[in-house]
């Protein structure tokens, strides 16, 4: 039953990596890992915790015979509601700041870029466009920030070869950006809240390397541009009665929403509560003062026209239920037991976190980031040494990961959204940008190195 288990892995591997050729969504594929992978688990579930919880079942029974019947009672209660638990955690939080974001922009709030973007000169149209993507998925979910950002330069930007190009930079500012926080990103989300991690030392690590892996692309990208851009500035799209707005409101809600997420980790370190309920709590904030600006306006009988409404939504729910199989399934291989052989086998043979996250990091290219960084997150337990709070193996592989699955279109959600809206080429995007990607990421890991042998003890 592991042989199974560990086939169906590989087999949804394979299946996420080829995901834009055979036109089966990954999240369906995760999905599809993450529950038939325990159903397996649990119809054999007697060896398994033989194997893996041999005393904790047996103090589980209190002296009474174990049947069937109490060996499936013992994993759901005591093994898969943990990873359950663990899985909602991160889905609540990416719920609940996606909902933000859906928020500030019915409201108008991002509107703010458009206007400072309206140029026609390339060299200010692009790097204004990726900060503020950078900015926006260090504090939101790099998914939504790209998605959003994307539809904002494809009205803009006339020329399709010119909007690849600024997509592809978007693409590439989000997952930077999203890289270096612990509330930007699914994986450094998962580190924090699994005490992998702090905030702070987490952002200090990694903050250099990303600037750095998103910097470098960016200016080469920025010589493949004319010196003008065929740009068109529409007005302010009618938004309907019911959010309207003035200039104040919106800024104010702006402010609440993310300056809402920058307190998370404050109320994470006071309370030790989980991230998502504060998340939550911002959400909730933000939702009343949304309802007492608009409070005249709620039963107007037009709808708003969004500019990104089923793009963000429905991606939104995809990420999440991608996140929900990907961490179940993971979960599920972990009882196996098969993730402490693996990391027995590299401890032996490679014994090298630097190596390892190079590995994952090319990896990430072809598979997926997300997957491929939860897979090297479930080799190792929190330990000490590179494996410690702040161990210098986290932050490896959130970098390389990260970073990585910008290799290619198809190593991040972000890319497989630019391949759908822009239709670019798998082979367009290795001629023009996996070189330039590839140097900013050699780069920021050659930094990265530096700073944990110069400043950090490994």
């Amino acid at each position: 039953m592991t042989l199974i288990i560990v086939t169906m892995l590989i087999l949804a591997y394979v299946l996420i990596a080829t995901g834009h050729l055979t036109g089966v969504n990954k999240a369906a594929i995760a999905m599809f890992l993450g529950t038939v992978g325990w159903v397996v688990y649990v119809c054999w579930g007697a060896d398994f915790v033989a194997d893996q919880h041999p005393q904790d079942y047996q103090e589980w029974l209190n002296g009474a015979v174990p049947t069937s019947e109490t060996v499936k009672l013992f994993i759901y209660n005591n093994v898969f509601l943990n990873y359950v638990g663990k899985a909602a955690a991160i889905v609540m939080f990416l719920l609940a700041t996606m909902s933000i974001v859906e928020i500030l922009n019915n409201n108008g709030c991002f509107d703010f870029i458009t206007e400072w973007i309206r140029t026609r000169n390339s060299k200010r149209l692009l790097w204004t466009i990726t900060i503020a993507t950078f900015i926006l998925s260090a504090n939101l979910d790099n998914l939504t920030t790209a998605t959003m950002m994307l539809v904002i330069m494809h009205n803009i930007l006339q020329n399709s070869r010119q909007r690849m190009l600024v997509g592809s930079a978007i693409v590439l500012a989000a997952n930077a950006g999203g890289s270096f926080t612990v509330i930007g990103d699914p994986i450094g989300l998962i580190l924090w809240d699994g005490g992998a991690v702090t905030a702070s030392r987490f952002s200090a690590y990694l903050l250099i390397p990303a600037l750095v892996a998103w910097i470098i692309p960016t200016i080469l990208i920025n010589r493949q541009l004319p010196d003008r851009l065929d740009t068109a500035w529409n007005p302010s799209p009618y938004r309907g009665d019911d959010t309207r707005l003035n200039r104040w409101q919106r800024v104010v809600m702006l402010i609440v929403g993310i300056g809402g997420l920058w307190f998370i980790p404050t109320f994470h370190n006071i309370t030790k509560l989980a991230p998502f309920l504060g998340a939550l709590c911002v959400l909730s904030v933000l939702w009343v003062v949304n309802e007492a600006f608009n409070r005249k306006l709620m039963n107007a009988d037009q709808m708003a026209q969004r500019r990104i409404p089923r793009a963000l939504q429905y991606g939104a729910i995809q990420q999440m239920l991608f996140v929900m199989g990907i961490m179940l399934g993971m979960g599920v291989v972990t009882e196996t037991g098969v993730w402490s052989d693996v990391a027995a086998w590299f401890d032996t043979y490679v014994h090298d976190i630097w190596l390892l996250g190079i590995l994952a990091g090319m990896l990430s290219s072809v598979v997926d980031s997300f997957t491929i960084a939860i897979s090297n997150i479930s080799l190792y337990t929190l330990g000490g040494g590179a494996l410690g709070t702040n161990g210098a193996y986290w932050s490896v592989v959130a970098y390389t990961t990260a970073i990585g699955g910008c290799l290619l279109t198809i190593g991040s959600i972000s890319g497989l959204a630019l391949m759908k809206m822009e239709h670019v080429q798998l082979g367009w995007y290795v001629k023009h940008m996996t070189p330039k990607v590839l140097l900013g990421w050699i780069i920021g890991f050659i930094i990265l190195w530096l700073e944990m042998n110069m400043f950090y003890v490994i």
